[in-house]
């Protein structure tokens, strides 16, 4: 049996700077993601009906996982939830880590998680370990000099077709992409206004991608399910692909719900989700026509194959959020997955940029919608010091 150098060191940084590292939010002003009009859970509160960052969802901030083997090979992770998150990982989470042999991630994930279920279970201590678990893929695809997608079984096709989540579906489309999604301006507490704007906004993007484009809309967790209901019914002559996270993640009977009501829509939900728990729940109700983790936040890639599994056995595709080069290698092994999100961070959504900035050099990106993968070892990105080291990005945590 094949040996490796065991890990002697785990570190944990926080990212700094808008633009950079894994925290979708964490953008300077004059970006679509911080500027825009957009439904969230807040929107119960006019206080806090403008841009995101004025009720904290860039708060926690972007991380960076480093872990060391004993031959001095370095596995890296971009991750999310700052601070708090690098505490648990160093503090917390490396006893488990530190000593290991690399190749033994399902019984570091499993030590990790249940030693935190009596604090965790879901959100942050899901994320921190998240965060972890990528950067032992990595650290274990650079001592094997495999690239990750090799690891879990191989590629199923030789590229993966993107649709692009941003402000501007119709430049996307003319990027290639293979449909666009935008963020639901309205919620609820908006009234009967909210709504006709909700409608507008929705018809002026249909107009401008033509009738036979993919167009869905992120509701971000912001709705109720009479709300979602009547929206879906006001625009059902619009086409919408797909309504997104209409409503909190824990609302499972609220999905049976829309199911029952606008069986002709596609519901899809999961970004705020956590675990094979979490999502088996989502799956059993058969409500949900596509789930979408986020291999960042939901437990990493060792927990995503297992959610992917239950997925398969329901025939419900899992297009997974976000996560660029993270999710570009599990989807090109998953033949129930159909296409990937980009969720374009150029400030005006008129380009693609990398999903983590400039921490990482090569980040694979799309071209005309596509996105083809290097063989390179473990995620096939390397953090881009110069640059880190230039504009002072990263900062010890712990």
């Amino acid at each position: 049996m094949r040996r490796f150098p065991k890990i002697k060191a785990m570190r944990a940084y926080v990212v700094s700077g808008g633009g950079r590292g894994a925290d979708y939010h964490d953008q300077d002003s004059g970006h679509w993601i911080i500027d825009s009009k957009f439904a969230t859970p807040m929107s119960t509160y006019k206080d806090y009906r403008g841009s995101r960052t004025e009720w904290g969802i860039n708060v926690l901030g972007g991380i960076v996982v480093e872990i060391e083997a004993a031959d001095g090979t370095v596995g890296v992770s971009a991750g999310f939830g700052g601070p708090p998150a690098c505490f648990l990982i160093e503090k917390h989470f490396s006893r488990f880590v530190i000593g290991s042999d690399p190749a033994e991630i399902n019984r570091m994930w499993d030590q990790m998680y249940r030693s935190s279920l009596y604090y965790g279970r879901k959100g942050l201590p899901v994320a921190a370990i998240s965060a972890v678990d990528l950067a032992l893929w990595d650290l274990l695809g650079k001592l094997r000099s495999e690239p990750v997608y090799q690891m879990i079984g191989g590629k199923v096709r030789d590229e993966i077709e993107c649709y692009q989540t941003g402000a501007r579906p119709d430049i996307g489309k003319e990027l290639g992409f293979i449909g666009g999604k935008v963020p639901l301006p309205y919620g609820p507490a908006e009234g009967s206004e909210g709504m006709r704007q909700n409608i507008a906004f929705l018809s002026r993007w249909r107009d401008a991608v033509g009738p036979d484009f993919p167009l869905m809309a992120d509701c971000w967790m912001a709705l109720t399910p009479r709300y979602a209901i009547d929206l879906a019914w006001a625009t059902r002559d619009l086409n919408i692909n797909w309504y997104e996270e209409a409503l909190s993640p824990d609302d499972i009977d609220g999905y049976r719900e829309l199911r029952q009501a606008c069986p002709w829509q596609k519901w899809t939900t999961g970004e705020h989700e956590y675990t094979r728990y979490g999502f088996r729940e989502l799956l059993e109700t058969r409500s949900i026509d596509i789930i979408q983790p986020d291999v960042m936040w939901c437990g990493g890639l060792t927990e995503l194959l297992r959610i992917s599994a239950i997925s398969a056995s329901y025939d419900i595709p899992v297009v997974p959020h976000g996560s660029g080069a993270y999710s570009y290698h599990f989807v090109i092994t998953q033949p129930h997955i159909p296409f990937c999100e980009y969720l374009n961070p150029s400030p005006q959504c008129d380009r693609i940029q990398p999903v983590f900035g400039s921490l990482f050099k090569d980040e694979p990106l799309p071209q005309r919608g596509r996105v083809r993968l290097p063989d390179l070892p473990g995620w096939g990105m390397e953090l881009d010091l110069a640059a880190i080291s230039a504009d002072a990005a990263i900062t010890k945590a712990g």
